[in-house]
């Protein structure tokens, strides 16, 4: 005699009723995989691919010629590589004549092994129309002001603040060129590939209260800011009973 005769009327029902629930939840498995897009079931890692005769890429070149330079797509983002002393003038057309009204950010990079040590300043441009982003980069070598996009992008100007307080790297005509995040006299720029990762020593800088000039916690020590410990109060200052 099976298992199953030996099983109560209820005792069957719970198996049935198990079963059922089981397939079901197979069924819902394999039809969520069966509506998952190609990219999800095969992914493809991206690879960068030549742009030439994009018409955004054609456009730009008949109106500034060489000042646009390489134009490459990655994961469907287009990347052009733009003369440094045209990139206001081409955001502009980019933004009032091909739709990209979004400035989604504006960021920088240092590149100190090139073979001509610099910088990069990468302007992320959005077009809500066709779904695209267009990825505008300007080389900068040391010392080299990039024209400041602000009458172009008014958002532009803490993201050009941010990049002059990490990079070091200055704005033509921007109306308040100073450190937004660290503090004026703040010695270095943090995110140059030569500053020490374990920070450099900012003391008296953070709590002149507690530390002499030039004083503080050495870097890399783990010998961060401590509260100064309560003195001991004179035998003749304690409460009576102590």
């Amino acid at each position: 005699m099976s298992d199953t005769e030996n099983q109560t009327p209820e005792e069957k029902a719970a198996a049935e009723e198990k079963a059922a629930a089981a397939a079901k939840a197979k069924a819902e498995r394999e039809a969520a995989e069966a509506a998952k897009p190609a990219w999800e079931k095969d992914p493809v890692v991206p690879e960068w691919q030549e742009a030439d005769g994009d018409s955004l890429v054609d456009a730009l070149r008949a109106s500034f010629g060489d000042a646009i330079g390489s134009a490459r797509t990655f994961a469907g983002d287009l990347v052009l590589v733009v003369d440094r002393a045209s990139i206001r003038e081409v955001c502009r057309s980019v933004k009032e004549d091909h739709g990209y009204h979004l400035m989604v950010d504006i960021c920088g990079a240092h590149y100190p092994e090139r073979e001509v040590p610099g910088f990069e300043v990468i302007y992320i441009a959005y077009n809500f129309e066709e779904n695209r982003r267009v990825r505008l980069k300007v080389e900068v070598e040391e010392g080299a002001e990039v024209p400041s996009v602000i009458p172009v992008w008014t958002g532009a100007n803490w993201a050009e603040r941010e990049i002059y307080d990490m990079f070091g790297v200055r704005f033509t005509d921007h109306p308040d060129m100073t450190r937004i995040l660290l503090w004026d006299g703040f010695n270095g720029y943090p995110l140059r590939k030569e500053f020490p990762v374990e920070g450099i020593d900012t003391g008296s800088a953070i709590y002149p209260e507690y530390y002499e000039e030039q004083a503080g916690p050495v870097a890399g020590s783990g010998t961060g800011w401590q509260p100064p410990k309560e003195e001991e109060p004179e035998e003749s200052d304690k409460p009576d009973g102590e």
